[in-house]
């Protein structure tokens, strides 16, 4: 998750989309998390289900974010347990 607090500075720039404001391609997160494409949306579509993450279709990529409201108050959460 912390690579994508800051998706700069830890992906390549991409052609299709904006780092910030549509998130980074599951492809680069795949590669960064040293797993297939496949295996890295499964992950992903659970954090999205979670509401943790956001994603986007753009053509035929998708792209994800943090959802910054939902991380905090899940964390939140936690430390008011």
């Amino acid at each position: 998750m912390t690579w994508l607090k800051s998706p700069c500075d830890h992906f390549p720039p991409q052609v299709h989309a904006d780092l910030v404001k549509d998130g980074v391609c599951g492809v680069f997160i795949a590669e960064k998390l040293g797993m297939t494409p496949a295996t890295a949306s499964a992950h992903l579509s659970v954090l999205v289900e979670a509401g943790l993450v956001t994603s986007k279709r753009l053509g035929k990529w998708t792209y994800f974010k943090r959802n910054e409201a939902s991380l905090q108050a899940f964390s939140q959460g936690i430390a008011d347990l």
